[in-house]
Parts: structure tokens; C-alpha cells; sequence
């Protein structure tokens, strides 16, 4: 590991990128996503990608992709140093106890599994394992996701760098304390989905007043991608950017008023809060 993670930088850390053989234990949608942006990126040849599922089902988008796929979880672990664990948290603690055999100190273990500790990791798999959690968002499939990730113990700046390597084509990646990984998970992992609500929501509205929907859903996709976007270079408070929108009288403020009157802000912080405690609930089974 150390010495693929020493030209981390350049053409020769892009060559032993392409040299890396990335596992996928599970190959269920959210799995699909971050292989998929690391294959549009070009950062990982798509023979050295392997993935595992009890059934075909899940494997053939891998298949797709030209990676190799198997039912056996430990074939993934015996050929590849870099091992994502996508499966439901559920299962995980039997996909834990298989494969821990195999594991060994050159082995770098990624868990998208959402609710499981690291410590739960740690305690599962042999000690001084380099383990690490991600929580990505489905956008990864299209290289403009929100992924966070919090180091093991025994996990150091190489492990994290090469991660950041492989999951930045995704789109943004930061390192968090663990704490915020649930906290991420009811903001973005499930944000997704309230985005995709008020879009509709906004394209409804559009076709009541007369828009054609297909026109309306075009708009509507390219306003939040656009309000998303000033968000991210302006890095100004929306609050800031909202209110330069708003002048004295105008339709804005009038529309505003009715989201305010339905609770809009209160009802989006209470499902944020919601997703989270989820996660949270989902950690302690």
C-alpha cells in the first residue's frame, strides 16, 4: 500500500491508479455510483474493478462496465487491496465474520454502510486493519455527489489520500469526525430525495399555470442547479443571496411568504433531523 500511495501525485500516482484493484462487497445501486465515477474518470481500469452479490440482479451493471464480478465476497478480498463494504447494514456483521480471515495488514477496508461504527469495524476485522467510512450521495453517478469520509485508528494520511484519489471524480469529498457521518447522511444521502420533491413540486406549479411539463422539469432541474451552483462559488449564506432576489413588492417575496406560511424551513430541518436519528438508530442494532 505504501508504495502505491508514494507517487500519489502526477503521471506516476495516475499510473498506479490504474494499477490499483478496487473491490466491491455488495453492488447495489449506491456501489454502481462511486464505480461508475471512478470508471468516467479513468482513475481505475475496469479489469481491476471486482464485485460481489449473492445474485446476478445487482452484478450486471458491473458486468456493464466490463468489471469482473463473482458471488464469492472472499474472491474480492483475496484479489484486491482496496475493499468497499456496500452492503445493507444488516448483513454486514456476517459479511464481516467471512471475509476477516483474509484480510491482512496490506488491506485498506471502506465501509458505505450506514449506522456502522468504525469501532464495530475495527472490532470485527483484525487488529490494526486500516479501516475507513464513507458516506457518499446517489449524484456520484453523475460525478457531482457530496461523499464524507472519517478515519480508523489505524488509518493514516496515505489511507486517506489515496481515498480522497479514487472518490474524487465523484465530486466534493471531505474528511469529517465520524459524528458528522449520520448527520450527513439526513442532509445529503437523503437530501437527494427532498431535492427531487421540491422539483416536482416546482414543475407541478409550473403545469398548473400553463407550462408544458417536459419544459417545466428542464427548467426547474437547471433553477436548482444554478442556485446550487452560486451557492458553492459565491460562498455566500443563501440567506444573503435569497434576499438580494427579493425586491420591495415583487413576486418573490409574495411566494416566499406562502412557503413560509406552509413551514417549508421548520419541515425540511425536521426530516433532516429525522434521517439523521435514523442513522443513528441504525448503528445501535
Amino acid at each position: 500500500m505504501e508504495a502505491q500511495l508514494a507517487a500519489g501525485d502526477g503521471a506516476g500516482g495516475m499510473e498506479k491508479l490504474r494499477e490499483l484493484r478496487v473491490g466491491f462487497i455488495g453492488a447495489g445501486r449506491m456501489a454502481g455510483a462511486v464505480a461508475q465515477a471512478m470508471l468516467m474518470a479513468g482513475e481505475v481500469q475496469a479489469a481491476n474493478i471486482f464485485a460481489s452479490a449473492p445474485s446476478n440482479r445487482n452484478l450486471a451493471k458491473f458486468q456493464d462496465f466490463d468489471c469482473k464480478t463473482t458471488h464469492c465476497n472472499l474472491e474480492v478480498v483475496e484479489n484486491c487491496t482496496v475493499v468497499f463494504l456496500a452492503t445493507k447494514p444488516h448483513i454486514l456483521p456476517a459479511v464481516l465474520r467471512e471475509v476477516a480471515p483474509a484480510v491482512t495488514s496490506d488491506h485498506m477496508v471502506i465501509s458505505m454502510a450506514a449506522g456502522v461504527t468504525l469501532q464495530t469495524l475495527e472490532e470485527m476485522l483484525p487488529a490494526g486493519t486500516k479501516v475507513l467510512r464513507i458516506m457518499p450521495n446517489l449524484p456520484c453517478v453523475v460525478q457531482s455527489g457530496a461523499v464524507v469520509l472519517s478515519r480508523g485508528t489505524s488509518a493514516g494520511e496515505d489511507e486517506v489520500t489515496l481515498l480522497k484519489q479514487l472518490l474524487s471524480p465523484c465530486g466534493l469529498c471531505e474528511e469529517t469526525p465520524e459524528a458528522y457521518i449520520d448527520v450527513h447522511t439526513g442532509l445529503s444521502g437523503s437530501g437527494v430525495a427532498y431535492v427531487y420533491t421540491f422539483a416536482e413540486a416546482l414543475s407541478e406549479g409550473a403545469v398548473k399555470m400553463g407550462m408544458p411539463w417536459a419544459l417545466a422539469q428542464k427548467i426547474a432541474a437547471q433553477t436548482l442547479l444554478g442556485a446550487a451552483k452560486m451557492i458553492l462559488e459565491t460562498e455566500e449564506h443563501p440567506a444573503v443571496l435569497r434576499s438580494a432576489i427579493c425586491t420591495p413588492g415583487g413576486t418573490t417575496i409574495h411566494a416566499l411568504h406562502e412557503l413560509e406560511k406552509g413551514s417549508l424551513r421548520a419541515t425540511v430541518m425536521n426530516a433532516v433531523e429525522a434521517a439523521t436519528r435514523r442513522a443513528q438508530e441504525l448503528g445501535k442494532k
